[in-house]
């Protein structure tokens, strides 16, 4: 039987002999070819993510749209999850499935009685509440009757922060699987000037950096921006297979974009739009005020380990930053409070700051958690400090207050601490509040910090870094196809789930650079007792406009209404003290500017929500920001329910969701078109700038016919070639088998070439094999159909069907219909596309696309149609007159495109090449790249049909040898 096989694939003697194992566990497969496999989904593949974003002069409208398809035979569930920042309100969410669409409105969130309480702890749990960095999990899940679709489209909006000289927009690009559309479009206007524009790489909190190299800032692959001084388009559109690189998982990590405007030492700048103004204060080029600071450190025994060393380690660094105008001291604390310079703070020396180390470096955790002794230590020597010393007025006092638990020693009531505390500091200084693991009383220390002018940070412990950045704010909906709960029989509106208010940071490598981080923030005061004021008589309904203290780097935001719109000025005066003295700025803002702030089609707005004024959108969210502080900071149950009431009322005018609003979704009809995005781009019309646009490098190696893309990273562009093979031709791909164990063939299947074509057949990847022998034998075969697993057991799956196999060394991830990743030693990953015809035409089949997305693992003696290339680069050169050729720079390829005449420079050998575009997976991407002709000739080593392989698992090597013999 194995003899007339191979007779019929017509194996020689000078071939690879075939590993008689594998051969036979393969024949056996070839017999059950016709077994039919169940295909069944464990979840509908996500076909898009596509998020568009405007940001208008600090103001952020987001939307995000993921069409999620079940091409299953019975309905499935479909889990649609975006992490939001903590800081953005959602406006608007919308869905379709099928030809049925919901949409939501926001309603105000009614108060449930002890009755309903007691029934709803009867129900079912709902699913654990996600919390990560400074994020909110919006998660939706229905069920898609099988062969259809469903959209979802969020909306949401954010006031950016800046924060050490730079604001910074944040998409979480998480879709839990590879994507085959994936895009994020960002467009910034800023009046003012846009300075400072970065994009840096990917984060992601499950590796440090995401796997890059210490010190690389560069964009993300397939990352193009765009700008000139007031407009500014980034784009991230990475294929699947750069997705791979990134992550296998689909959970790609945080896009970033940081920038800065231009500003000046003045007023600031202040926009008014239809009645509406916000004001941007944040001056630059001041001497820094001097500190007294005051650390008190929990050094309980909860402390012990990784916590207590990150800490010291983040306080050493701290330490070497204060300046010699500064004084501090440090108090430790647990059952008992231990001051370092009993009733004093030292100037900064580096005797002291030698000294402070010393007594860090010696803290030992032990005992139980006094917070409100060690507080009231704190304050009091701050208090006596400012008291009995002839300090400069205009100095900043502060405490920075660390703790990982609760009070289990002393005063342990938290209403009786936060009065405690609030009678100790007097208003005199600021108390800013670092908390530290699960059991901290974030409560307790946000409001501490709120109640005293400071701020907190709460920097979360955990294990697995990637269960890190998780929010409090979480949706659940969970529907059948007649819009009731599938749970508890309610209806899915009623199942969305409170806000939470509090920040979530960190993981255990993180928490060193977050603490510092967060003193960077504080750590520059430039002016104290800030007041910006306007006439009484010209405005109305401002919102905070004093503040205690301005740190370098921040930013001073105001906004309120006019009551004058006749007026065609706004007069603003600032006061504040700073190093030297105190000061005073002045002056007179034009009011009349609809040419300059005016934006219409600004999405969130629809149904005419907002009038399009993206400045009274500022101006509500800081408004609502401010009633749901002040409610939090209240005693008194009176006007902690008037608060409420306002939030509420301002929330449902302007569409947000906050936490006494809920989004409850409404069945539009039986045959509603489908929700469609909505966003802007702002125009350059008028501009006369010239676009400077700086490409991310785009990797996108391809597939189809089979045809190839070659990525060469330090050159900066691509190549390509086709290889025009017979039917049954099994092409060597990457051949490694002696170093790395590693051997990819791929076979080809024939069809008829399209009408009026010039070929008379065409061939694609019918089969991909990837072969392996080290550390244990394995081998996989992959079809359109299914994937054979061989690695001492035999695994057959479908390819119908999302699943994630693992062995000791080989990982194998099935994205249903759609793509195959596998996973070798953790070094090595190629990602096979999966390419099916609903309706084929008599030249299509449903064939492979191969990419090699990661070739860390692989020897510098890979050979094969592809691993060839791994180990070499090209150089571009352009043919001249006298047939001498000069090598090109990069910046002239836009000029070589149109000649015909261009070479590459391959190994030594000369290959014309020509320019082209390919597309590549279905057909939905394109690439550019340098084309060679006649079967890659002179571009690869001899001809391909040096490149066939006997059998599929033929892992003889070619006639090359290794590579240092070419």
């Amino acid at each position: 039987m194995i003899l007339w096989l191979c007779l019929c694939w017509g194996f020689s003697p000078s071939a690879g002999q075939p590993d008689s194992e594998l051969m036979a566990r393969y024949l056996e497969e070839q017999l059950l070819a016709d077994y039919s496999i169940a295909e069944q989904e464990t979840r509908p593949r996500m076909s898009e993510f596509h998020v568009r974003s405007t940001i208008i002069s600090r103001y952020a409208f987001t939307t995000v749209s993921c069409t999620m398809v079940n091409s299953g035979s019975e309905a499935r569930e479909a889990v649609f999850e975006m992490q939001i920042p903590a800081a953005a309100f959602i406006s608007n969410f919308t869905m379709s499935i099928g030809n049925k669409t919901y949409y939501g409105e926001v309603t105000g969130k009614e108060k449930k009685n002890n009755t309903d309480d007691k029934e709803r702890h009867k129900k079912p749990p709902s699913p654990t509440e996600g919390r990560e960095n400074g994020y909110e999990t919006f998660k939706a899940s229905v069920f898609i009757p099988r062969k259809m679709q469903a959209r979802f489209i969020l909306h949401y909006e954010e006031l950016l922060q800046r924060r050490l000289g730079k604001y910074e927009y944040t998409v979480s690009v998480r879709p839990q699987q590879l994507v085959g559309r994936l895009r994020v479009e960002v467009n910034i206007l800023e009046n003012s000037g846009i300075v400072n524009l970065e994009v840096p790489p990917l984060r992601n909190s499950k590796q440090k950096g995401n796997g890059k190299a210490e010190g690389d800032v560069s964009p993300p692959p397939s990352t193009v921006i765009g700008h000139t001084k007031t407009l500014a388009k980034v784009t991230f559109n990475p294929s699947v297979v750069e997705q791979t690189r990134i992550a296998r998982n689909g959970i790609l990590g945080d896009f970033i974009i940081r920038y800065d405007v231009n500003r000046e030492l003045s007023v600031g700048d202040v926009q008014i739009l239809n009645g509406y103004f916000v004001h941007y204060f944040a001056p630059t080029d001041l001497p820094p005020l001097p500190k007294n600071v005051v650390f008190v450190l929990d050094s309980s025994a909860s402390m012990v380990g990784t916590k207590l060393k990150q800490t010291k380690e983040a306080l050493f660094t701290i330490l070497q930053d204060l300046r010699p105008e500064d004084h501090f001291n440090i108090i430790g604390f647990s059952n008992r409070i231990k001051v370092w310079q009993q009733d004093r703070l030292v100037p900064v020396t580096p005797n002291n700051i030698r000294d402070a180390k010393k007594y860090i470096h010696n803290m030992s955790p032990t005992g139980g958690t006094n917070i409100n002794g060690a507080l009231q230590t704190g304050a009091k020597l701050l208090n006596d400090y400012i008291a009995q010393n002839d300090i400069d007025a205009r100095s900043v006092s502060l405490i920075i207050f660390l703790t990982d638990g609760r009070p289990t020693v002393g005063e342990t009531q938290s209403s009786k601490i936060l009065s405690n505390t609030k009678d100790a500091i007097r208003d005199k200084f600021c108390l800013f509040t670092i908390g530290i693991g699960n059991d901290v009383d974030h409560k307790l220390l946000e409001r501490m910090a709120l109640e005293n002018c400071g701020m907190t940070r709460l920097f979360q412990e955990d294990e697995d870094a990637a269960s890190h950045l998780k929010g409090l704010f979480c949706f659940f909906l969970f529907f059948g196809f007649s819009g009731r709960a599938f749970w508890d029989g309610k209806s899915f509106s009623e199942t969305w789930q409170e806000i939470g208010v509090s920040l979530r940071l960190g993981s255990d490598w993180e928490r060193q650079s977050m603490m510092i981080r967060f003193y960077d923030e504080i750590g520059t005061p430039l002016l104290s007792d800030i007041r910006v004021d306007y006439p009484e008589d010209d405005v109305e309904q401002v919102t905070q406009n004093f503040f205690p203290n301005y740190f370098n780097g921040s930013e001073i935001i105001i906004a309120g209404k006019l009551i004058n719109r006749t007026s065609d000025k706004l007069h603003v005066e600032v006061t504040a003290s700073n190093s030297k003295k105190y000061i005073l700025l002045k002056t007179d803002v034009a009011i009349d500017l609809p040419s300059r702030n005016d934006i219409s089609g600004v999405p969130g707005l629809e149904d005419g929500k907002g009038g399009n004024n993206y400045i009274e959108r500022a101006w509500s969210y800081l408004t609502i920001k401010e009633l749901l502080n002040s409610r939090l900071k209240s005693d008194d149950s009176e006007e902690k329910d008037n608060l409420m009431e306002k939030a509420k009322s301002m929330a449902l005018a302007y569409n947000f969701v906050t936490p006494f609003t809920v989004l409850k979704m409404k069945e539009a009809g039986l045959h509603s078109e489908p929700p469609q995005e909505e966003f802007i781009s702002p125009s350059t019309d008028g501009i006369g700038e010239k676009v400077q646009s700086l490409q991310g490098h785009k990797a996108p190696p391809a597939d189809g016919d089979p045809h190839f893309v070659i990525d060469f990273p330090s050159s900066k562009f691509s190549v390509c070639f086709n290889i025009d093979g017979e039917p049954g031709d099994i092409l060597r791909l990457v051949s490694d088998h002696k170093e790395s164990g590693v051997t990819v063939n791929g076979q080809l299947i024939g069809a008829p070439a399209p009408p009026n074509g010039h070929k008379k057949h065409r061939t694609y990847f019918s089969t991909i094999t990837i072969l392996s022998n080290k550390p244990e034998r394995s081998y996989l075969e992959i079809t359109p159909r299914r994937v054979i697993l061989d690695d001492g057991e035999r695994l057959v799956l479908s390819c119908g069907r999302s699943a994630v196999v693992r062995s000791r060394s080989l990982e194998v991830s099935i994205s249903a219909y759609s793509n195959i990743t596998v996973t070798i030693r953790d070094s090595i990953s190629f990602v096979i596309l999966i390419h099916h015809y609903k309706k084929p035409a008599p030249y299509q089949r449903n064939h492979l696309g191969f990419y090699i997305s990661n070739s860390k693992g692989l020897s510098s003696d890979s050979h094969g149609l592809l691993g060839q290339f791994l180990n070499h680069e090209v150089k571009l050169l352009q043919e001249s007159l006298n047939t001498s050729h000069r090598e090109v720079r990069q910046t002239q390829t836009e000029v070589l495109k149109a000649n015909p005449t261009n070479t590459l420079k391959v190994k030594g050998r000369l290959v014309p090449v020509v320019w082209k575009q390919r597309r590549i997976y279905n057909g939905q991407q394109e690439v550019d790249c340098w084309f060679a002709k006649n079967n890659a000739d002179k571009l690869i080593d001899g001809s391909y049909k040096d490149y066939l392989a006997s059998h599929p698992f033929d892992t003889g090597r070619s006639r090359f040898g290794t590579i240092n013999s070419l």
